[in-house]
């Protein structure tokens, strides 16, 4: 077994560099003066408190009817991880007495059931994201279109609207950001103006256009309180639908660092766009200048479907809740262990908890995909 691999400043580590690492344009393309546009918003990182963890429930009119039973058990796996945490849980489903039956070995005082129309479960990208504005939470439902228009989201897209009109959202949180596509999973931040995100998936023409980084600096901006955009070029996972979500490659973590998927498997298809995106992390610098602490995490083994084509296991897709990391294991003891030592150097006073997310990871997501964290002060339940 391996250790776990950190790296303090990449500048020592010698490897050749694509050409696109040497220069740090990509942080702030055209040089846009993004603090001139910039609002009194803050994006609230991951691990600051939370109130509830909100999940979807799989149902027989969603892609997992073919495997429901399996996933249910899943689900109720991830219930039951995050209530023995004592962290509670917002769970969308179809009938709240039914669901409570499902879930009745888990603490049933940390668990609140919504009745919900949805398409499919992957909350992370559908649900809330929040946001402080002139020092009041705001919950800022932007619009989804399944991944850039992969899949029907019609009742996905719904779900945020609903809560608020039914009086599920405390009074004056809610805000309309329908007219802009943004996934929760494809962008990540550090709480301090700083956000992690991907080109392949901002950029997709069918979410929003096709913008360009400087027109996507200005949304993040005026949206999210954005004035430092760090923008990856490279890294991608065989089998993932979602265009290279952030939280599927590297997650901001407290201190300056950033945790990253990485590979040293020469034989792997994915390991030169790993490559690639390791050295232009390498490369990227804080808003003030300075480079960023990197903790590598390792690559699964490769997991394939029924026809045998590679599904996107990664351990980046962890979620962090009160002093707490669930993050998803795929039944490899070696990569699962070296994983949850990584995840302790960039989280050294948070407990670490290792669910198994094979089932997950046969519809393509993981444990962050299937999980939104929701401050307090935002739900009404």
């Amino acid at each position: 077994m391996g250790k776990p691999r950190i790296f303090l400043n990449f500048a020592s580590v010698k490897f050749e560099m694509p050409e696109f690492a040497l220069s740090t344009a990509s942080q702030n393309p055209e040089n846009v003066p993004i603090k001139e546009i910039m609002p009194d918003i803050r994006f609230i990182p991951e691990w600051e408190p939370v109130e509830y963890v909100m999940l979807a429930l799989p149902t027989e009119s969603t892609d997992w009817n073919y495997i429901l039973q399996e996933a249910i058990d899943q689900y109720q796996r991830l219930v039951k991880a995050l209530t023995d945490a004592n962290v509670a849980v917002a769970l969308l489903c179809p009938d709240a007495a039914a669901c409570a039956e499902i879930m009745k070995e888990c603490n049933a005082d940390l668990i609140r059931y919504i009745e919900m129309d949805y398409n499919d479960t992957w909350i992370r990208d559908y649900g809330l994201i929040t946001v402080m504005k002139d020092d009041r939470l705001r919950a800022l439902d932007f619009g989804f279109n399944a991944w850039g228009l992969k899949f029907a989201a019609d009742k996905d897209n719904l779900v945020n609207l609903n809560l608020n009109t039914r009086g599920l959202l405390q009074p004056l949180t809610y805000r309309n950001e329908r007219d802009f596509v943004l996934e929760g999973g494809s962008v990540d931040t550090d709480g301090s103006g700083t956000v992690l995100t991907t080109s392949r998936c901002l950029q997709s023409p069918n979410r929003n256009g096709g913008l360009t980084k400087s027109e996507l600096n200005e949304v993040l901006a005026r949206r999210l309180g954005t004035d430092h955009v760090l923008w990856l070029d490279h890294g991608a996972l065989e089998g993932d639908d979602t265009d290279s979500h952030i939280d599927t490659l590297a997650r901001m973590a407290p201190g300056d660092t950033i945790v990253f998927t990485g590979t040293r498997n020469f034989d792997d298809p994915q390991f030169e766009s790993l490559l690639a995106m390791r050295a232009q992390l390498s490369m990227m610098r804080t808003a003030e200048g300075n480079p960023y602490n990197l903790v590598e995490l390792p690559l699964p083994d490769a997991v394939l479907d029924e026809d045998g084509s590679r599904l996107p296991a990664t351990y980046a897709n962890y979620l962090v809740a009160n002093g707490t990391i669930f993050m998803p294991t795929y039944a490899q003891p070696d990569n699962d262990t070296l994983a949850m030592r990584s995840i302790r150097i960039a989280f050294p006073d948070h407990n670490v908890v290792g669910i198994d997310c094979r089932t997950l990871l046969r519809q393509h997501g993981s444990l962050h995909c299937a999980t939104m964290q929701v401050p307090h002060g935002i739900l009404n339940l």
